[in-house]
């Protein structure tokens, strides 16, 4: 029998410092970009866009690392394990992830490498696009890994946007192992079409062996498992435990224990920028699930933190999460 975990949910993931501007889609078309994807770029590519932006919003990011910071806001214990560079931004990001109640003590980079950059731009209706920097954030290592936090916590959280250098994915193997080892749960977050395409075998197996609660969106989860939504979701339930699949604005699903469960997506005034929603639906999912909330509730907890997350622009929460979900009875 597992010991009593002392922390709630332990996420892997980039350290990524995020600045968020305004762009049409004729700014995303001559700058090489498709709306609504993710793409790696070069130091050399991001300064150039960056000259080329209109007024950002600079604040810490990267997915596991909103997802953290979205269970602390509900009242959840958690700790970020990232890699950030012993410079500006680095500073920027451990401050702004402590302050929000995250534990994050990951050592610093010492190599040059700067710390990574999201330069994310959003259309009139409210479509994310973005052009990531991984910078310091790719050379996360097994050293990183702490055996005792990560056997401290409920579940570990891997961020599949790091599925990418080898010593990243060593790290997240021997976390897996770690938390299995201990008697504790681990969920991936598939992140983005554009990962499973690039790491379709690999991420399959990893999702087989390794995985017990996995988070996709619909794109994501037929890019791992072919053909349409239902038949991807029937595939995924044959692999892992809990299947937590998002669709925007017709709710999201949930496929756990042979039942199925559909939650609404929370109504909002509002769609201005989708940054961040299913980083925080995973938020209000994995809180529910460590805290003994059925699936539904989980899933309506996951849908409330989205909800006021596409309200404004960025991706960490603005308003009182904790007090947000007592408000709607949770």
């Amino acid at each position: 029998m597992a010991a009593e975990a002392l922390l709630d949910v332990v996420g892997i993931g980039n350290a990524i410092v995020d600045v968020i501007a305004k762009a049409d889609e004729d700014f995303l078309t001559a700058n090489g970009m498709v709306k609504s994807g993710m793409r790696l770029i070069d130091a050399a590519q991001s300064e150039e866009l960056y000259g080329k932006m209109g007024p950002g919003l600079e604040m810490s990011g990267g997915s596991a690392g909103n997802t953290m910071a979205g269970i602390a806001g509900l009242g959840g214990k958690g700790a970020f394990i990232g890699k950030v560079a012993h410079d500006q931004l680095g500073k920027v990001y451990r401050h702004d992830i402590r302050a929000v109640g995250v534990q994050f003590d990951t050592p610093d980079l010492t190599d040059g490498t700067p710390t990574g950059t999201c330069l994310i731009l959003v259309t009139p209706d409210a479509h994310r696009t973005m052009n990531t920097f991984l910078g310091a954030c790719q050379l996360l290592t097994p050293d990183d890994i702490d055996p005792a936090l990560i056997q401290s916590a409920q579940v570990t959280y891997l961020e599949g946007y790091l599925w990418d250098p080898p010593e990243a994915k060593a790290a997240f193997l021997k976390a897996a192992k770690l938390a299995h080892e201990a008697g504790r749960k681990v969920a991936l977050s598939l992140s983005d079409a554009f990962c499973v395409h690039r790491h379709h075998d690999s991420f399959l197996e990893l999702v087989r062996d390794h995985i017990d609660i996995l988070f996709a969106n619909e794109s994501e989860i037929t890019a791992l498992y072919g053909g349409d939504f239902d038949s991807a979701a029937a595939a995924a339930q044959k692999d892992v435990e809990t299947v937590v699949l998002t669709r925007s604005e017709q709710g999201a699903h949930v496929y756990t224990g042979g039942q199925a469960y559909h939650v609404s997506a929370e109504k909002v005034s509002a769609v201005v920028d989708t940054t961040g929603a299913g980083d925080l639906f995973a938020a209000g999912f994995l809180y529910g699930y460590t805290n003994g909330r059925s699936p539904a509730d989980s899933a309506r907890l996951g849908a409330i933190c989205a909800g006021e997350i596409i309200s404004h622009f960025g991706a960490r929460a603005e308003a009182d999460l904790a007090a947000l979900v007592k408000s709607k009875g949770l």
